[in-house]
């Protein structure tokens, strides 16, 4: 069946939440057998999957294997060094020394580790404490969720397309565009024109001598989206990341994240409905504009942000 788990996980109802925004839907399939990275391993292997940490001891690109000194695997596997089978895309991003969390699955062919993400826990402990902050706030807030113009920013903290943490405080005197993709979205006039628009953006302001910007897209599906496969999406598209960060994390902060900010992701039958959102904020962390929807001019947030650099 053509369905990424993540329309399960959003099944919130969260309308009441971003009464009067402007909502456009998305109806969205994918194919896992048309995906590279190897995010999902299938009903075949889901069911021999064990969550496993270590340290990268060698990446070998031509067996296509990452060498890992991984941990005790309690009832299963006591820790060993071992050969495991990646994707292109985490063969690529792996370093020696890095220390890893990922799944481990037993196929015909050997061991193969998927969803691995770099594994720092200071960072994470960071990211999941901000993940429970900000899940409290989103429950405190209640049908007043939804952060509306002249509102801050919710507070929260992600890894980007590198594995590093990133916090708003990161951005804190410029401005901030915001807006929400997933890596998988297959209608061109959804994800990957909110992409294009974003880089629109990102080059616009560049030639109008606009240097306080960072852009932002946070995944829809922090599932698959590990930072390695967000990684590869800029880097095919060829996307300037020294102020564009795609940003991935906990899927209850992701969830949090949506409800604040006036986006929907849901269930239909087979398919996605999830919209798209495009937010602005000013050197504070206060909101200053949005647009939804996919055919917004990228000139009209330039101009935006030209009134919030002379405002000083």
């Amino acid at each position: 069946m053509c369905l990424l788990r993540i329309c399960r996980r959003f099944r919130l109802g969260w309308a009441p939440l971003v009464a009067g925004v402007s909502v456009s839907l998305l109806f969205a399939g994918c194919s896992r057998g048309d995906v590279e990275h190897g995010g999902d391993g299938g009903d075949e292997a889901a069911a021999g999957s064990h969550e496993i940490t270590g340290e990268v001891v060698k990446v070998d690109a031509e067996r296509g294997t990452l060498l890992v000194a991984h941990d005790e695997i309690p009832g299963f596997m006591p820790a060993m060094t071992m050969e495991f089978q990646v994707a292109p895309i985490d063969l690529k991003a792996a370093k020696e020394g890095q220390r890893i969390r990922a799944t481990m699955y037993q196929t015909p062919e050997g061991f193969r580790l998927e969803k691995v993400w770099p594994l720092d826990p200071v960072a994470e402990k960071v990211v999941n404490d901000a993940a429970e902050a900000l899940h409290r706030d989103t429950l405190t807030r209640g049908k007043t969720a939804y952060r509306a113009i002249g509102e801050n920013l919710p507070d929260f903290a992600l890894y980007n397309q590198d594995g590093e943490l990133v916090q708003p405080a990161r951005f804190r005197g410029k401005q901030l565009l915001i807006n929400f993709i997933y890596t998988r979205c297959p209608d061109p006039h959804m994800c990957p024109l909110a992409t294009t628009k974003m880089i629109q953006v990102q080059e616009a302001a560049k030639a109008a001598g606009i240097t306080d910007l960072e852009l932002i897209s946070i995944t829809l599906d922090p599932e698959f989206d590990t930072p390695a496969v967000l990684h590869a999406y800029a880097e095919a598209r060829g996307i300037d990341t020294s102020n564009f960060s795609f940003l991935t994390g906990p899927e209850q902060a992701i969830k949090d994240l949506m409800a604040q900010l006036g986006v929907l992701a849901f269930e239909d039958g087979p398919l996605i409905k999830h919209t798209i959102a495009t937010v602005l904020t000013d050197r504070n962390g206060r909101i200053i504009h949005r647009e939804d929807g996919t055919k917004w001019d990228p000139q009209v947030f330039i101009e935006r942000m030209r009134r919030a650099e002379s405002s000083g």
